[in-house]
């Protein structure tokens, strides 16, 4: 069995010595076995766990959810739910830029061979133009109210300290968490969740979604068809087949 030093283990993933050291001071990467010098030795096995926490990480999970996912049951079902996932992103994002260029094509044959455009044309490449995946609409429009939202709190913060107005602070939390509420419906209701154990999609009670663990790409939460509990996979809520 190979021995890797903390060096050799960070070239072979393309991390930084640092990010390895700090991997094993939060317990999620420890090493094989010490020298009699005192270093640390990785074995293959380090290597391949290393591997998967850099892949859990271009999911955008924090280290403490992949912790938990390697501690738990079923660590290769999330995974491979996860890629499962994404497979399927990148495939729907392949055959709507192929829909876009048939149009594309169609229209520009259309305007070479006539002087006006069929309406139908129109319409098809304003449906795909337009067919942003309602998982992503509901990201973005997240993110844009949230920013505004964020620099209004501050602003108002800002002139009860250095003013000792307090009231803007006051009206403004109100509208914000009013808006807040609004957001977080709007995510429950476009969102779906796949359980690693059984495959099957479902939809949680509004509760248990709200005060869930969760990553932006899982949540903790236990299947409706199976009883499993542990991280779930987000997916669309119009996909649920249940």
């Amino acid at each position: 069995m190979s021995k890797y030093t903390t060096g050799e283990l960070a070239k072979l993933c393309d991390v930084s010595v640092r990010t390895v050291q700090f991997y094993d001071t939060k317990e999620l990467l420890k090493p094989t076995e010490l020298s009699e010098g005192g270093r640390r030795l990785y074995s293959d096995d380090d290597l391949e766990k290393l591997h998967l926490i850099c892949l859990l990480k271009t999911f955008g999970l924090s280290l403490d959810s992949i912790k938990d996912v390697l501690n738990s049951e079923t660590p290769n079902k999330v995974l491979l739910l996860l890629l499962e996932e994404q497979a399927r992103q990148i495939n729907a994002e392949i055959e709507k830029g192929q829909k876009q260029i048939k149009v594309i094509e169609a229209v520009k044959t259309n305007l070479r061979n006539s002087k006006t455009i069929q309406v139908n044309s129109i319409n098809d490449i304003d449906h795909i133009m337009n067919g942003e995946r309602k998982l992503k609409k509901t990201y973005r429009t997240m993110f844009a109210i949230g920013i505004p939202m964020d620099i209004i709190e501050i602003a108002t913060i800002y002139i009860w300290i250095t003013k000792g107005i307090w009231w803007p602070f006051a009206v403004s939390m109100l509208i914000i968490i009013g808006i807040a509420v609004l957001l977080i419906k709007m995510y429950y209701k476009n969102t779906a969740y796949i359980c690693p154990e059984c495959s099957s999609k479902f939809k949680p009670r509004f509760k248990a979604f709200f005060f869930s663990n969760h990553t932006p790409k899982m949540r903790k939460l236990t299947c409706t068809d199976c009883g499993h509990k542990g991280w779930c996979v987000e997916t669309y809520s119009s996909e649920v087949q249940k």
